[in-house]
């Protein structure tokens, strides 16, 4: 049976929850982060070592905010023929902006997510990808407010001290901004990839740039400030980690107590995600809200307790049964222009 993180030390359990917050930019971050669970140096880089051979962690990296660096993005649900699904999965997968997609138990059954530059049209995107894959209906379901980003799982099954782990929320979004420059695409290109498991991996990053380290901390700090960089951080495998219950809480909520309904959920630790997003009248659903856990029933829990006490009764529960594709989406590559150009849509700077 695949290791879990049930069976991992304590001391690598708190590790993994410190990394879910962040690497700190530092030369020697793994250092740091042992200082605060117990390890040393040595032990911090064998214990990353091993969890990304156990699949447990899937990256380090720097997450960036999609939409400040110019891209448009949308959760898309689609409806498929069950015999189909998988081979229309597969086609969605196609794209190069497409970095999650799951089978959730509904009549929209493939959930996906898409980013493409800011120049581009995003519904021309999803026409051709209707056509390709052969989707009964496509309904694009962007972020109108963002409540709450802050995905951290608690890999201490509960020991592990109050949560003060980074959350983003729609005021992060609205900073006044400077227009990107080329040497801020090169280090954006540069920072999304997964590092090297080694005691300074800031280093060959920095090498790469052709800059200092200092320098890399001074631009990763400034773009942080802007609100287009988060964090760096420890990307977790949840299934395989063993949170396999992936609950996606979909509410109608009323016009009139949607900010304040949001901003509760928000407050929830379970809830990880949290948006207001549009209506079609195959889909009342307003407010997503997304719960992990490592049973069903517990996710079920918290999505009632959340009902109870808001007195919002209309909710439905989408869990996702297959995990077709997740990757970090990487940005300013070219792909996403080249499918573009494939598919005889205007390309725009990518």
């Amino acid at each position: 049976m695949a290791k879990t993180v049930v069976d991992l030390d304590e001391k690598v359990q708190h590790l993994l929850n410190e990394m879910q917050n962040e690497v700190p930019l530092v030369e020697r971050p793994y250092k740091a982060l042992g200082e605060k669970v117990g390890l040393g140096e040595d032990e911090v880089v064998e214990a990353i070592r091993s969890l990304k051979e156990d699949r447990i962690l899937r990256q380090v990296s720097t997450i960036f905010d999609t939409r400040t660096l110019g891209y448009q993005s949308s959760l898309v649900a689609a409806k498929a023929p069950a015999a189909k699904a998988d081979e229309v999965a597969e086609k969605l997968n196609g794209h190069p902006g497409v970095s999650h997609n799951y089978a959730r138990v509904h009549d929209f059954n493939i959930w996906f997510t898409i980013a493409c530059p800011g120049d581009s049209q995003l519904e021309d995107h999803i026409r051709v990808l209707q056509e390709l894959s052969g989707a009964e209906s496509i309904r694009l379901l962007p972020t109108l407010h963002l409540f709450k980003i802050g995905m951290k799982i608690d890999a201490t099954g509960g020991k592990a001290r109050a949560d003060k782990s980074p959350s983003y929320s729609e005021k992060d979004r609205h900073k006044q901004r400077v227009p990107l420059t080329e040497k801020d695409r090169d280090y954006v290109r540069a920072l999304q990839l997964d590092m090297e498991v080694r005691a300074d991996p800031y280093a060959p990053v920095a090498k790469e740039l052709k800059t200092t380290t200092e320098e890399l901390f001074a631009w990763c700090k400034a773009f942080q400030k802007q609100g287009r960089m988060r964090r760096v951080a420890g990307i977790m495998n949840h299934r395989v980690a063993g949170f396999r219950a992936n609950g996606m809480g979909v509410w109608v909520v009323p016009d009139a107590r949607v900010q304040e309904i949001g901003d509760y959920f928000a407050t929830i630790p379970e809830v990880t995600h949290c948006y207001l997003r549009p209506t079609y009248a195959d889909w009342p659903y307003n407010i997503f809200s997304m719960v992990h856990s490592s049973k069903a029933s517990q996710c079920d829990q918290v999505l009632k307790d959340m009902s109870d006490h808001t007195g919002i009764a209309e909710y439905a529960t989408l869990y996702s049964v297959k995990e077709y594709k997740k990757i970090r989406l990487e940005y300013f590559t070219g792909e996403i222009a080249k499918w573009e150009r494939e598919h005889g849509l205007p390309a725009g700077q990518d």
